[in-house]
């Protein structure tokens, strides 16, 4: 029997990107003579009921098509599923920064076909807040403003757009207060410009935010960048763009396999580059180690 594959296709990723690969994406794969069906998103977190469904139908392998976003959301319905089906990426989206730490190339589409076809896979760890998993990151504070800020913008997209707001909201964003418990360590109080929980090495399209992170490892990064003046926001941001900003005065990391985060409103924060609210004051964040079967190089 040949393989079966169901695509995820959100039409709307990368301001209209996703809906031109629907016809190249399936044609490719029945070429190859794999068992194609796929499914549009109609609405916000589509793709994850739309992964969960397919996997539950016996579908062996999910490719979604989109962005950070559009995988983030696949990989929840893959897992919720239960079954044993592997996840594929084809970029599609404005920000497509998952990818990057697999040595996925993002825009060109061919060779991520060529991925899909060869069948290798690894197992990557997944982050967990609020029972809802993320791939890439969890942001707090600086980050998320980077995001409601992009929504106004249309005339950028891509590593622009994320570059071109953060460097607006370097002015703008006043910075915030949490409280921190990592693993077993007593809990600190932080004033801080932005908190970012790296499950992967990139975000924001340029950013190495976790140089050294790994997927396989059983820990998440935790990057807290200090509030600070608009002129050593700058510095940091050159830092940032390098992956430098390890060693920075400002920035404080860590490799936590839980955390505890206390803020003094339940906060907005961001997981795979989509905007949430949380339900409480305090949120608890935790690693799955090995979760989910991907495809890669």
């Amino acid at each position: 029997m040949a393989a079966s594959y169901y695509v995820v296709f959100n039409p709307r990723s990368g301001k209209g990107r996703g809906a031109t690969l629907i016809e190249p994406v399936t044609s490719w794969l029945r070429a190859q003579g794999f068992e194609v069906d796929h499914g549009l998103t109609e609405a916000p977190g589509d793709e994850r009921r739309l992964a969960r469904e397919a996997a539950s139908r016996g579908f062996g392998t999910i490719v979604a098509v989109g962005g950070d976003g559009t995988w983030g959301n696949a990989a929840n319905g893959v897992l919720e599923a239960g079954k044993p089906t592997r996840l594929g990426f084809i970029a599609g989206g404005t920000g497509c920064d998952f990818v990057k730490t697999l040595g996925i190339p993002g825009k060109d589409l061919r060779q991520c076909l060529h991925i899909l076809a060869a069948g290798r896979t690894r197992r990557v760890d997944v982050g967990v807040v609020e029972g809802k998993r993320f791939l890439n990151v969890l942001g707090f504070g600086f980050d998320v403003a980077v995001l409601e800020d992009s929504w106004t913008v249309t005339r950028l997209q891509g590593d622009l757009l994320y570059l071109y707001c953060a460097l607006r909201q370097l002015r703008n964003f006043p910075g915030f207060r949490v409280w921190i418990t990592a693993d077993d360590q007593p809990e600190q109080a932080h004033d801080l410009l932005m908190l970012i929980v790296a499950n992967a090495r990139v975000f924001g399209g340029a950013f190495k935010i976790a140089p050294g992170a790994d997927l396989g490892d059983g820990r998440l990064d935790s990057v807290a960048f200090a509030n600070m003046g608009l002129g050593r926001r700058l510095s940091l941001m050159g830092k940032l763009l390098r992956g430098t900003h390890e060693q920075a005065p400002d920035v404080k990391m860590g490799q936590p396999a839980r955390l505890r985060l206390r803020f003094e409103t339940a906060p907005t924060y961001e997981t795979d580059g989509e905007w949430n609210r949380a339900h409480a004051d305090t949120l608890d964040v935790h690693v799955e180690p090995a979760a989910l079967e991907v495809l890669v190089p």
